[in-house]
């Protein structure tokens, strides 16, 4: 926990983050046990509590239904893995790179992915700006699709200093779908019918 306020704080945040998160310059050119561990260890460190909330928002909204498709301590497996790897991938993609990189958003864009393999044509409420943020049903298969565009969109033209690490979005949402698709089969895939919701009611 951080204490203090002005300098302190932000040297005590600052120094937090550097322990916990990954630094891909330590990662890829001088890997310690220590640093092999940080992207494990980033997942569970969030910059703010906007970034928290906003992560656990898509974890609740796609979480549920992937874990109950794979069983507790397989998703768990999953998500560890997988938002190592999205991690990882993004130090070596940025092996230079002395900025700390933490948060979950990895492993929950790698939910997202294999939500998409999973139930591609399950309707998934969605707020989007353009729309004046009005709460819409849009297929998944539209959802996250769009999603992934903006992602690769927003990596094209991200700087090298502080930000939003958009490719570890990336690496994580294919690592999801992949692992997806390897481990189901087209046959196993689960089929989920629209639910009308108040106003779309069936005849």
């Amino acid at each position: 926990m951080a204490y203090g306020r002005g300098e302190a704080l932000l040297g005590a945040q600052s120094a937090y983050f550097e322990r916990w998160g990954v630094i891909p310059a330590q990662l890829t050119h001088h890997p310690t046990l220590w640093s092999l561990l940080t992207p494990l260890t980033a997942l569970f460190v969030h910059g703010s509590w906007l970034h928290l909330l906003g992560n656990m928002l898509f974890l609740y909204v796609f979480g549920a239904m992937t874990e109950e498709r794979m069983g507790r301590v397989h998703f768990a497996l999953f998500y560890l893995a997988a938002g190592y790897v999205a991690l990882f991938g993004y130090a070596i993609a940025n092996a230079g790179s002395e900025q700390t990189l933490v948060g979950a958003s990895g492993a929950i864009s790698a939910v997202l992915g294999a939500f998409l393999r999973l139930f591609p044509r399950a309707r998934v409420t969605s707020l989007f700006p353009f729309l004046l943020f009005l709460p819409l049903r849009f297929p998944a298969w539209i959802v996250l699709v769009f999603w992934f565009v903006l992602q690769w969109v927003a990596a094209r033209h991200a700087g090298s200093g502080p930000g939003v690490a958009y490719l570890a979005h990336l690496v994580g949402f294919a690592v999801g779908f992949c692992y997806a698709w390897g481990r189901y089969r087209r046959s196993d895939r689960v089929e989920v019918k629209a639910v009308a919701t108040e106003g779309e009611r069936q005849p």
